[in-house]
């Protein structure tokens, strides 16, 4: 792997990390809420960047490119929807890594079965040292949850993963990774195979979650106001970080095997648990970080393969 995709998926991690950390602190208001106002602040943000893209570029945009850039609306509709779900049950630092764990696993294996990739063995090595590493960091927390109600005003309490709510965080979760695998592979032939600009391509996802989400919650205009004035730093923080985060990785992937970006964008879990410990007080650091490493060393691998 060049060491320009690395830097952009390094870049990459570190924003995607943080707006999870916005969707955590949010996740009391309910799944489809925060992610329509994020969704919409994305579509507005970014559609000079799309416009812009589109003019430099003069693609040319056949049936299967407009099939794919609606499809990848629905896959991150379905991404972006367990992951508030997981978010509202769980931890950051056990539905995080849970989920991109999945993803990245499914997504590399895809890579190899569906796409003919072959890693060397070295590369290969790194994957299963980055898989090894969010599943040890995703163990589940023995800790009890304090009693208490959660309000839409803050973040819900810890949950620990052997109860109930912890069980269907990591369900939750699984089904997320599900999601990540199927539009990483499905965003990886738009721009490789059918040549849609990586901008277009990870800007796509928004407007279709707008008009996706929408009937839901005009349905209840004045929880999506509250939500509005409680999380605003959370909703804009996200709106300009997360399509930030998925075009680096287009980016990548745009001239990188699928199965190395994928699992490499992984390092998003190191910063993810940090920013779960420092900001939200979650526990088991020590042993969090030590399979960080593990996927740090991954991530070496995988350069070197």
């Amino acid at each position: 792997m060049s060491s320009t995709a690395i830097i952009l998926i390094l870049v990459a991690a570190a924003a995607h990390a943080s707006w999870n950390l916005f969707g955590k602190q949010a996740a009391a208001t309910g799944a489809v809420y925060f992610t329509w106002l994020l969704a919409a602040g994305a579509t507005c943000l970014y559609l000079p960047v799309a416009v812009g893209a589109i003019l430099v570029t003069r693609p040319h945009l056949g049936m299967a490119n407009w099939v794919f850039l609606a499809g990848t609306g629905l896959l991150h509709s379905g991404y972006f929807l367990f992951l508030q779900l997981g978010y509202g049950r769980g931890d950051l630092s056990v539905a995080y890594p849970i989920g991109r764990g999945t993803g990245a696993l499914l997504a590399a294996a895809a890579g190899v079965v569906l796409l003919g990739e072959r890693p060397s063995p070295v590369a290969a090595a790194g994957i299963v040292a980055i898989i090894a590493g969010v599943v040890v960091i995703g163990m589940p927390s023995r800790r009890a949850a304090p009693p208490g109600p959660v309000t839409v005003t803050a973040p819900p309490e810890h949950v620990a993963a052997g109860s109930a709510q912890g069980t269907r965080a990591i369900l939750f979760a699984l089904v997320t990774g599900v999601f990540i695998a199927c539009y990483t592979l499905w965003d990886k032939y738009a721009v490789s195979s059918l040549h849609t600009p990586a901008l277009v391509q990870g800007y796509a996802g928004f407007p279709v979650m707008v008009l996706l989400f929408l009937p839901f919650v005009l349905r209840d205009r004045t929880r999506l106001a509250g939500v509005w004035r409680a999380f605003r730093p959370q909703v804009l923080g996200g709106a300009v970080l997360a399509p930030l985060a998925y075009m680096l990785v287009l980016i990548a992937l745009s001239f990188t095997a699928v199965s190395a970006v994928a699992p490499a964008r992984e390092i998003s879990v190191l910063f993810g648990v940090l920013l779960g410990r420092r900001l939200l007080g979650e526990g088991h650091l020590a042993r969090r970080l030590a399979a960080g490493a593990a996927i740090v060393a991954g991530i070496i691998a995988i350069a070197a393969g």
